[in-house]
């Protein structure tokens, strides 16, 4: 039990990691330009196809981490130059057309990927044990990735030109004005970086989970009870509420199905609310 135990809060830490990025893509996208995006979750799935494309004709996992999120953050250049700029201060407006853009994505998808589950071969194969298990090695190179990556993008946004006007625009969007910042531009590459994190989350999460079409539905849901749990516009809190929602979940499988661990994410998030209506870390 003890080692069931350990595998469960691995799992619950790397899958929590790889839910942290979709997270901070949402929740960068949510805090700047105000937009609930529900193409999110599409993005992430259409990271892992491109990938298992990628992969089929390059052989190389690694190569296609690098260029699909390249490939995605340009659809997600398309959407907002041709889409969201247009609409961007309607929230209700701009909820219904990203949905809509959700499905378009997936029916496209439907049509040239099928509708059959596909895998990605894990780059890695070595296992190591833990007392009498053996745990792929390949979940620990994943968490490290999304730790890179996180550390990243807080160095970006800490010490980077565009990083700083992104904060600025986030706290006065006004003033950023009046100093001559582009906010237009700041809003263009941060729909881009957002989409391009989903993107890298579906990829490192495809040698885990199947790769269909509908992948990104469930993993959309979760990402919103992260970005409410941790605060709306806190990129930190989003990290441990998606750490903590996962635990919760691996965990709680071990004792319930799966099915049931979920709601225990769905009551936490609730209890959360009641408590604090600003979520965890949020102001």
């Amino acid at each position: 039990m003890f080692s069931q135990l350990t595998v469960a809060v691995l799992n619950g830490i790397v899958w929590g990691l790889i839910m942290a990025l979709i997270a901070l893509g949402l929740n960068m996208i949510f805090g700047l330009l105000h937009i609930i995006n529900m193409a999110h979750g599409a993005l992430y799935m259409l990271g892992a196809v491109v990938a298992w494309y990628l992969i089929e004709y390059i052989g190389s996992f690694w190569i296609a981490l690098i260029i699909a999120p390249l490939c995605v953050g340009f659809i997600g250049l398309i959407i907002e130059r041709g889409l969201i700029r247009t609409i961007e201060d309607k929230p209700i407006t701009t909820i219904i057309c990203t949905f809509g853009i959700m499905l378009v994505i997936q029916h496209l998808v439907l049509i040239i990927f099928g509708g059959s589950p596909r895998r990605i071969s894990p780059p890695i194969t070595y296992r190591f044990p833990i007392f009498d298990l053996q745990y792929p090695s390949i979940r620990i190179v994943i968490a490290l990735i999304s730790i890179a990556m996180m550390i990243a993008l807080w160095i970006f946004l800490r010490k980077t030109k565009y990083g700083l006007w992104m904060r600025a625009v986030v706290q006065d969007r006004e003033m950023a004005v009046g100093l001559g910042i582009p906010v237009n531009k700041v809003y263009m590459w941060t729909f881009v970086l957002g989409s391009a994190l989903a993107a890298f989350s579906g990829i490192l999460a495809a040698p885990i989970v199947s790769v269909e079409f509908m992948m990104g539905r469930e993993v959309l849901i979760m990402a919103f009870i992260i970005v409410i749990v941790g605060g709306m516009g806190n990129l930190e809190g989003s990290v441990l509420a998606a750490i903590m929602i996962s635990l919760i979940q691996g965990v709680g499988a071990l004792f319930v199905p799966p099915s049931i661990a979920t709601v225990f994410a769905l009551a936490f998030m609730i209890i959360v609310l009641l408590l604090r209506p600003q979520g965890l870390f949020g102001e």
